[in-house]
């Protein structure tokens, strides 16, 4: 198969109608690691955002099972993806996100500032480290896609075009962007995570988180309160993505099946299968105290 067939394909699609259509051949056969990795960075990202980080810290659920509810969120991302929007498997995987975000107290702005991370991060991750950058009428079908997805989220105010997400995201961490230590703590089990997934698992863990943060922006890595890796690491670690892409590039074909988030081996809650339904937590109330604000932000009422 041509190495161009799938973009040929997503540009026979209406990016404006078949949004869909187009991030499902992106997601899942175009770029599926790729994908993976820029929305695994654009989600991390979010907790240096202490009124995000620290309420994840604070419901318990990302530090005490931090796979269930890495598995649960991209599960329930999957089921969206790979059925629709519309569909009776992706508004039953809707309705339990909604439920999940209901029961705490976030603010518009910060899922705003989500939403535009998961539009940003990986048209930028394969502009600089993909085998080829999504090409306009794919970034504008990206963009498309989550502007729906964020209208079935109820976020208000969502941005129109690409480059709008792009001036909120970066708006939004220049200003948010702050130290936790409860923030910190979430980073830390997520880093965690990562050095158990296959083939993570079989290099040595600082080897790995050390890899992980030449990826990181500066502004990032202080806002963790990070160590900034040497030019030597960020050059190394740039260098092996940029290989990897010439061997996707000139070695491998365009994958033929869908590859979706359910069948890779870094999910591994639940080995005798789940339904959307029970993804995620169940909290009757909003679990988190919001009498202290946390460090350097205010309460949001």
């Amino acid at each position: 198969m041509n190495r161009f067939a799938l973009r040929d394909s997503t540009d026979r699609l209406d990016a404006q109608t078949q949004y869909e259509d187009i991030v499902r051949i992106l997601t899942t056969r175009e770029f599926p690691w790729d994908i993976e990795q820029a929305l695994s960075f654009a989600l991390f990202r979010t907790y240096a955002v202490p009124s995000i980080g620290v309420l994840l810290h604070e419901t318990g659920e990302f530090t005490q099972r931090t796979q269930k509810r890495y598995d649960d969120t991209v599960l329930i991302l999957d089921a969206i993806l790979e059925h629709g929007m519309t569909s009776p498997s992706g508004r039953s995987a809707l309705r339990r996100m909604n439920q999940m975000h209901g029961a705490y107290d976030i603010s518009n702005d910060d899922m705003r500032y989500v939403l535009s991370t998961f539009v940003v991060m990986p048209v930028r991750w394969l502009a600089e480290f993909g085998w080829r950058p999504l090409t306009p009428h794919e970034v504008s079908a990206w963009t498309h896609y989550y502007r729906a997805l964020g209208r079935h989220m109820g976020i208000r105010d969502i941005p129109e075009t690409f480059e709008a997400f792009v001036g909120l995201m970066d708006g939004y961490e220049a200003t948010h962007f702050a130290f936790d230590a409860r923030s910190r703590a979430v980073a830390d089990v997520t880093l965690d995570l990562l050095t158990t997934f296959p083939p993570s698992h079989l290099a040595p863990k600082e080897l790995v988180r050390l890899f992980a943060r030449t990826l990181m922006e500066d502004a990032l890595l202080d806002a963790f309160h990070y160590a900034r890796p040497s030019a030597l690491s960020r050059a190394v670690s740039r260098l092996a993505l940029k290989a990897r892409a010439k061997f996707v590039r000139y070695v491998l074909s365009p994958r033929r099946e869908p590859l979706f988030v359910r069948g890779r081996p870094n999910i591994r809650s639940y080995p005798d299968g789940y339904t959307v339904e029970q993804l995620g937590t169940f909290p009757k109330t909003c679990p988190v105290n919001h009498g202290a604000a946390p460090t350097g932000t205010q309460r949001r009422e």
